[in-house]
């Protein structure tokens, strides 16, 4: 049974998501994707730096990745989402759960170093890993998958400035092709059929072509 996603199935399915706005949690919703009015974007392949080391996504290969983007200082929307992919990973069952592999990537290399987003996924959960790269890297990674994002200066805060960014979960599947993109509070339920679909037999990324 796939009761959640059985109206769903395609080679990228996109749902409404978040556009510009994480500094509170009362910021306005819009039902505009995060990429703006063009197609949807085709994601791919990327290299970016985790505490221990350089990491593509062709490494993963075999495994369904649950990538979100966003910053360490974030106050709300990121901990909110990541805490909701967290709960994802631990609704699996152990035998899939092997399968699965999340990724937090920060578009704010001056502060999130490698380091501190180790430090800052494993709060969630083990199997989240921080990555980011270079501001040249991350603009193309970024653009890729729709993200848009840009820094807006704090006047009255000690952290000086803020990255706002789109809101989104993007599902890729074990051939490393993006096939969901889920809005900002989409529910662990949801998460995990779209794992067990990717992981049942026969529903690889050629399932969608």
């Amino acid at each position: 049974m796939r009761p959640v996603l059985s109206p769903w199935i395609g080679r990228l399915v996109v749902l409404f998501a978040l556009g510009l706005s994480v500094l509170s949690a009362t910021a306005a919703e819009t039902t505009k994707p995060p990429w703006g009015d063009g197609p949807p974007p085709p994601g791919g392949d990327f290299v970016l730096q985790s505490a221990k080391g350089p990491v593509a996504l062709h490494d993963l290969r075999g495994k369904v990745v649950l990538m979100y983007f966003g910053y360490a200082s974030c106050p709300d929307v990121c901990p909110m989402d990541l805490r909701i992919v967290a709960e994802a990973l631990e609704g699996l069952p152990e035998s899939l759960r092997p399968q699965v592999q999340g990724i937090f990537v920060s578009l704010d290399p001056a502060r999130d170093t490698p380091q501190k987003l180790a430090e800052y996924t494993a709060f969630f959960h083990p199997q989240i890993l921080g990555l980011t790269a270079d501001e040249k890297t991350l603009r193309e990674v970024a653009s890729r998958y729709g993200v848009q994002y840009y820094t807006v200066t704090l006047k009255d805060s000690a952290l000086g400035y803020a990255v706002n960014h789109s809101a989104a979960l993007y599902v890729i599947d074990p051939e490393g092709t993006l096939r969901f993109i889920f809005p900002h509070k989409t529910p662990a339920k949801t998460l995990i059929e779209a794992v067990r679909y990717l992981l049942s037999p026969g529903q690889g990324a050629d399932q969608g072509k």
